[in-house]
């Protein structure tokens, strides 16, 4: 990094500090009076949020501080404790399990959170930050900032509070809020302001302030009363600001309602600090990642040192964090600078903080609840299908009228709720397959098999008829409950032998006790090439070559095939076909080892080996079809046009001395005709001579099979052997069937 860049990083963190400084400001008054507990406490855990944790955090972008999802917590606690240093002790020792848990590196639980849940946090903290400002706003402020909790103490709740702003009205805090509200709308859109050194929320507080004051000189009811500003604590002196600290009581360290307290605390702090981190991840334009378990253990040395200074609980806060990220922070310089401002000001200009009006305060907060709810996300989820949107919407709901707590536990167990659903339908996948001997039942298990999948493995083991064959394939399988393994244990001894079902089982490891066994055949056996006969291996190969096109291709066991195979092998078929590296017909036609004869030679021309090697195929070894396989785009067969119609070959092809006899083969399917005028037509049409000299050359050469050899015709017209030419589409991967000669197929076929 330049020293240039440095600079504009250092500038950018110290806006983006200021902003989240005044945000945070009233918002660490807010928890604090919501939480019951003193408010130079909020500011306490602010500063300690701000300076200590964020020396320590390995997050770049997250902002720490009292949180509002702790306030019902915090408020219970002090009361069940019966003080307030009774509580720092309990907030001392929470810290010291937050550290454990860093050192034990239980960050791992960040990773288990659903990102439909994290999104779905988002969003809802969003809109719950635009609900509660709109009151702010227009100076109804009973309701304090940070308390984000949908019942409120005052037993109002959200709805109910903005219907009682209408009634309560303050015209100077109306109109505070209204302008910084354009101000900042403006300044967002306006290029020259947004590129302005100086942060939109400074001018926005500068603006407030300068109201207030002028509102102040026109009396009621436009002036503004100190409850409408923030309220720091104004001490009467320096020393007076330091009296506010306060120290834990650890005499009461024997106190079991203290460690409870401590347990919760931390149970809930790490929980929201892993959930907020994520969150934050989430935003951050530069898509960081933060070390959960390094964050963990720096909350943990916040929370001790703000429990042993009379601090209330410290989290990772996502409104502080998603304000630091729009106002442009780069580093977490920012969160540090933000805190160490709450320091310097709280200290000595707390009067003059005590003049910013809530409501310019609360226009900030309101903008950056709109982006957190943006419209986008919520078509991004809804786009992402049911399993995403259902938790996601339910966590916003959910969060939005309860608190963000009990609204991310309730997220959870939806998104948990989704998953045991998908296991239970989806434990595992079944396939009907056309092997060489028939048609076998695959059942392929999940990675994860428990026992919440017994009823629908029990269906589909029912669902297997008398006498039918299946495979159970556990290759990808990394755990199966006892209770499956029991099960299927039951169905191998008893239910399958009594249905005379043949069952194979494949892939268990040695624990289950569940032996790997094969029954099946899925290659050809000699039995089965003596039942075969002609039209029916042709119709094996199209259905192969349609698993082939929808990439359907059968599970097979290639070391089984090759172990059984050894000792001789009965092929189906024997196919004639290019040596084109796209053209391996073992895969056009989702063969396995043993299942068919392959001749390969360029431009799939015959001569007396070639028909030798068939010869040896089908009267000796029994194969009972034959097929000539062309293609397009045939390389051969262009050499061959090229040459016979005169136009200009490649040097290295006329020093090739036995290139000639395939060309001189292809040569005999080309219209003499067509040679004078081929090197006058444009390549579209050039290419469609090729290819249709490539199906001629496939019927010239079924034809000069059956010329050539009496065994073969002997076999065709005996029914016993079938021969068939086709054209494979090598850039549609389909294939013409052209001749058909002893099976029972049309001519002219498109598979």
């Amino acid at each position: 990094m330049t020293p240039h860049s440095k600079t504009q990083v250092l500038i950018a963190d110290v806006r983006a500090g200021f902003v989240v400084f005044l945000v945070a400001l009233p918002l660490c008054l807010g928890v604090a009076l919501a939480s019951g507990a003193p408010l130079f406490a909020g500011l306490v855990s602010g500063i300690v949020g701000g300076i200590v944790v964020g020396l320590m955090s390995g997050s770049q972008s997250s902002v720490s501080g009292p949180a509002a999802g702790l306030t019902a917590i915090v408020l219970a606690q002090i009361a069940l404790l019966g003080s307030f240093q009774a509580f720092l002790l309990a907030v001392f020792l929470a810290g010291l399990l937050q550290i454990a848990l860093g050192l034990g590196r239980a960050g791992f639980l960040a990773a288990f959170f659903p990102s439909s849940v994290i999104k779905g946090l988002l969003a809802a903290i969003g809109i719950i930050i635009v609900l509660k400002q709109i009151p702010h706003v227009f100076g109804h402020d009973p309701d304090p900032e940070g308390d984000f909790t949908f019942f409120q103490a005052d037993d109002q709740n959200t709805f109910t509070e903005i219907l009682d702003t209408v009634g309560d009205i303050q015209p100077g805090a109306t109109a505070i809020g209204l302008l910084s509200i354009i101000l900042l709308i403006v300044w967002d859109r306006w290029k020259l302001l947004k590129n302005s050194p100086i942060p939109s929320p400074m001018v926005v507080v500068g603006l407030g302030v300068a109201l207030s004051e002028l509102f102040r000189t026109f009396g009621a009811p436009w002036a503004i009363d100190s409850t409408h500003m923030v309220e720091v604590p104004v001490p009467a002196s320096l020393d007076a600001f330091f009296t506010q600290f306060q120290s834990p009581d650890f005499a009461q360290w024997q106190n079991k309602k203290v460690w409870f307290a401590a347990l919760t605390i931390a149970a809930v702090a790490s929980l929201e600090t892993l959930l907020n981190l994520e969150a934050v991840d989430k935003i951050d334009p530069k898509q960081r990642s933060s070390p959960a378990n390094r964050e963990l253990f720096a909350q943990g040395v916040g929370n001790c040192v703000a429990g042993l200074i009379g601090g209330i609980p410290v989290t990772s806060v996502i409104v502080r964090s998603s304000v630091n990220i729009n106002a442009g922070a780069q580093t977490k310089l920012a969160a540090i600078f933000h805190g160490l401002l709450l320091l310097v000001c709280v200290s000595l200009i707390p009067a003059l903080l005590n003049r910013i009006p809530l409501s310019c305060l609360a226009a900030i907060l309101l903008m950056t609840g709109i982006k957190l709810a943006s419209v986008k996300l919520i078509r991004q989820m809804w786009k992402a299908g049911t399993s995403q949107f259902v938790p996601f919407i339910i966590t916003v709901v959910a969060i939005v009228f309860t608190d963000l707590l009990v609204g991310v536990l309730i997220g959870l167990a939806v998104a948990l709720a989704n998953i045991l659903r998908s296991n239970v339908r989806k434990p595992l996948r079944i396939f009907i397959e056309k092997h060489m001997g028939g048609e076998i039942t695959r059942i392929e298990l999940a990675s994860q098999v428990s026992f919440l999948n017994k009823a629908a493995i029990t269906t589909a083991l029912d669902d297997i008829p008398e006498k039918g064959r299946v495979v159970i394939d556990a290759r990808q399988t990394d755990y199966i409950d006892p209770d499956i393994v029991g099960l299927l244990q039951d169905f191998r001894d008893i239910e399958a032998p009594s249905k005379e079902i043949e069952l194979s089982l494949i892939g268990f490891r040695e624990r289950y006790q569940l032996t790997e066994t094969k029954h099946f055949v899925d290659f050809s056996t000699r039995d089965l090439q003596s039942a075969m006969t002609p039209a029916q291996v042709l119709e094996l190969l199209r259905e192969g070559h349609q698993r082939f096109l929808t990439n359907q291709r059968l599970t097979r066991d290639l070391g089984q095939q090759v172990r059984a195979t050894a000792a001789g092998q009965h092929p189906l078929a024997v196919i004639l076909h290019c040596i084109d590296s796209r053209t391996p017909a073992e895969l056009l036609f989702d063969l396995g080892v043993g299942d068919a004869f392959s001749v390969r030679l360029a431009g799939n021309i015959v001569s007396h080996k070639a028909i030798g090697s068939i010869e040896y195929a089908t009267a000796v070894a029994g194969a009972k079809l034959i097929m000539v396989l062309g293609h397009t785009r045939c390389g051969a067969v262009t050499a061959a046009v090229n040459l016979y119609c005169g136009a200009p070959m490649p040097d290295v092809v006329a020093k090739c001395e036995h290139i000639k006899y395939i060309v001189d083969d292809i040569g005999s399917s080309i219209d003499p005709s067509a040679a004078p005028l081929f090197n006058e037509l444009p390549a579209e049409q050039k290419n469609l001579m090729y290819d249709a000299v490539s199906q001629k050359n496939v019927v010239r050469v079924v034809q000069d099979i059956l010329a050539s050899s009496a065994i073969l015709r002997s076999l065709i017209e005996s029914g016993q052997l079938g021969i068939v030419g086709g054209i494979y589409d090598v850039a549609t991967a389909r294939i013409e069937y052209l001749v058909d000669h002893g099976a029972d197929a049309v001519k002219k076929t498109v598979n």
